[in-house]
């Protein structure tokens, strides 16, 4: 697989040096100054790639393309952003970058309660703590019926764990939810988070999936014309939050999308975190079966608890088997390069490593993207790779 790194761009703590230094040959990034849904232009795509390209690496994958909102509640002002997003796949395409990841979760995206949450090793994760997020979901926002979202113990709890979680870390909390975090491109208050779950009222699974299948079919003939790969990630946790669908996260839900427009350009990104923060998706199974319309491939564990909270586990840890994901990952290169496809190798990034030793203290660091922690990672998942490679295995 192709060993890659995710840069958000010049302003970036870690630098491409850095990225060079861990061993990655492949950049991933975007045009992180464009989060409003116009067109990427060509120069600055060629910009873009000019300063990557002049620290001997490539720009392998677009993560990613932000989806406007309009797509997702289905307004009419969504013909004219498929117009850009068409546009900006044109730009891609000219400038030699065929891999495009994107999202289709509404409102937020990845989301944790905690960005620092200590392990036992003394290192920092991510973690999602399912009690904390109905605490503030029911007893904080108070969301307009929030309480047919969970059980009533569930709700119980949340009520008694409230009543233990000091003021300070109530707004912290709220920081972590709802102010923004790496990947998105929108921030709220409390009132205007209000306001946009608003413009999902009337917006199940069913309208969701409906919206994603009109965007799939303005995209993807663009795609495939131009000779590019668009790859949906999963939803980070496969799971509603504020009430709102999530229709990226089982293997049902990759069949529909697959389905909805068979074309090799129309394929996923299979993140084995957001995917195995489910305990029903059988990771292993889903990357055997979905195989040759994988793009692209984010590869980190989670460890889930009792109670479906969860954090990032070591790579190597955690519930996923990523021995066994990368031998089928490196068994579909096998089979590709012997139907002698040029682009028969997988682009693949370590994703959200734990901070560790120098990093810890260090101010613009983004929470799950520290150097350190990543080139752990990376360096574990290559030992892999090439344990398959020496014995053949692949």
């Amino acid at each position: 697989m192709e060993q890659c790194w995710r840069w958000y761009g010049p302003d970036d703590p870690v630098t491409l040096e850095h990225v060079k230094q861990a061993g990655a040959t492949g950049v991933v990034s975007a045009l992180h100054h464009i989060y409003d849904g116009r067109a990427w232009s060509e120069p600055e795509v060629l910009e873009r790639k000019r300063i990557i390209e002049a620290a001997g690496l490539t720009w392998s994958v677009v993560e990613s393309i932000p989806v406007h909102n309009s797509f997702k509640i289905g307004a009419p002002e969504r013909e004219r952003y498929a117009g850009y997003y068409r546009d900006s796949i044109r730009s891609l395409a000219k400038a030699g970058i065929a891999t495009i990841c994107y999202n289709f979760m509404p409102v937020v995206d990845w989301t944790r309660t905690d960005l620092a949450y200590r392990l036992p090793t003394t290192g920092y994760a991510l973690r999602f703590d399912a009690i904390d997020f109905a605490a503030y979901d029911l007893f904080v926002l108070k969301r307009r019926n929030a309480e047919a979202s969970y059980t009533p113990a569930r709700i119980a709890e949340a009520e008694t764990r409230l009543k233990e979680l000091a003021p300070e870390k109530i707004d912290q909390i709220e920081r972590n939810l709802i102010a923004g975090l790496p990947a998105t491109e929108r921030s709220y208050n409390r009132d205007s988070f209000r306001e946009a779950l608003a413009e999902y009222d009337a917006i199940g699974p069913k309208e969701l999936r409906e919206n994603l299948a009109w965007f799939l079919h303005e995209i993807i003939p663009v795609a495939e014309e131009e000779g590019v790969r668009m790859c949906i990630h999963p939803d980070d946790p496969p799971f509603s939050l504020y009430g709102l669908p999530r229709i990226v996260s089982t293997a049902e839900d990759a069949r529909f999308i697959l389905k909805t427009v068979d074309s090799p350009a129309n394929g996923l990104t299979f993140c084995t975190g957001s995917y195995g923060t489910r305990a029903d998706n059988d990771i292993v199974a889903m990357v055997k079966e979905f195989a040759d319309r994988i793009h692209f491939v984010h590869l980190r564990n989670i460890t889930i608890e009792e109670d479906g909270s969860f954090y990032e586990a070591e790579h190597l840890e955690g519930g996923t088997d990523m021995a066994h994901v990368i031998l089928a990952l490196m068994q579909e290169e096998t089979r590709r390069r012997g139907e002698g496809r040029a682009d028969w190798r997988i682009p693949m990034r370590p994703d959200h490593g734990h901070l560790l030793a120098d990093d810890i203290g260090k101010k613009k660091i983004n929470p799950g993207y520290s150097l350190i922690g990543r080139l752990k990672g990376l360096a574990e998942l290559r030992g892999i790779m090439r344990a398959v490679e020496r014995f053949g295995l692949a």
